[in-house]
């Protein structure tokens, strides 16, 4: 009996092995990467840092918050196109756009239409779960040609380096 019990255990902790390991805070399962204790802030398009932008992304596309949200990263940290749920939350955030403030702070700013929403969020330190990975490649051709910008070619050097 006891022979049986110990077999079943390894068989259950070999099971758990073989679906998720550990790294760091982050949990890579079947369903996704599981990161734990992310600082967010918010953003919108009304900010004085960001008026020149207009309710524009990086990438050209408008800022969303519906059922799918923009979000804003380090994208040699979250590159473009990062898909993530918060957990607790019903939304899916797309990373599509990036800030100064966020470049090596680990930081994800999350779209909100008004200045009350972006206030009511403030900064939440949360669980997520990146359910697609972006693409490092489709940043850098964003990137490039904008190097010249400090916090832009702190970026490209970081991904360049990985």
């Amino acid at each position: 009996m006891r022979i049986a019990s110990t077999l079943l255990l390894c068989v259950a902790a070999a099971a758990l092995c073989s679906c998720a390991s550990s790294q760091g805070g982050r949990i890579v399962t079947k369903n996704g990467t599981r990161i734990t204790s992310v600082r967010t802030t918010a953003y919108t398009h009304t900010e004085s840092d960001h008026i020149q932008y207009g309710a524009r992304t990086a990438v050209g596309t408008g800022l969303r918050h519906g059922t799918v949200r923009s979000a804003a990263a380090d994208w040699s940290v979250y590159p473009l196109g990062t898909i993530f749920q918060i957990e607790g939350s019903p939304y899916i955030y797309q990373v599509d756009d990036y800030g100064s403030a966020l470049v090596g702070t680990n930081t994800i700013d999350i779209y909100q239409p008004t200045k009350a929403h972006m206030k009511a969020w403030g900064v939440r330190n949360v669980n997520i779960r990146v359910l697609k990975w972006g693409s490092f490649s489709k940043s850098l051709a964003i990137m490039k040609p904008r190097a010249h910008h400090p916090h832009v070619k702190r970026m490209v050097s970081r991904i360049e380096r990985s």
